[in-house]
């Protein structure tokens, strides 16, 4: 695999779960909460640092491991909720985009 796309991805979570017979658990609330969770576990990491120290979070390797772990987990359970409710996350995101331009307009004079 070359190039990573969505679609692989999301398949390979699939078959990671159901060769572990893991789909009854795989529900769009428990995806959701699990997702939360992680996201919860990322948050930690950065919880009392300075927005400096955040800012060099990835310098140190054991912090940019566990940064990099919980963005894994994140977009996993991410995508795992997606294929559950079959949302396109790329185009639900390029639709989100679409949306934000028109309600925040580049105000005059500021785009470059």
């Amino acid at each position: 695999m070359t190039e990573l796309d969505v679609a692989q991805l999301q398949r390979r979570l699939a078959d990671f779960a159901a060769s572990r017979a893991w789909e009854p658990y795989h529900t769009p609330k428990n995806l959701c909460v699990a997702l939360s969770v992680e996201a919860s576990e990322l948050l930690e990491i950065f919880q009392w640092l300075t927005p400096e120290q955040s800012a060099r979070v990835m310098e140190d390797p054991d912090t940019a491991f566990r940064v990099t772990d919980e963005v894994a987990d994140v977009l996993a359970y991410l995508l795992q909720f997606c294929e559950v409710l079959g949302i396109d996350a790329l185009e639900a995101l390029a639709a989100k985009i679409d949306r934000n331009e028109t309600r925040f307009p580049v105000p005059d004079g500021t785009r470059g």
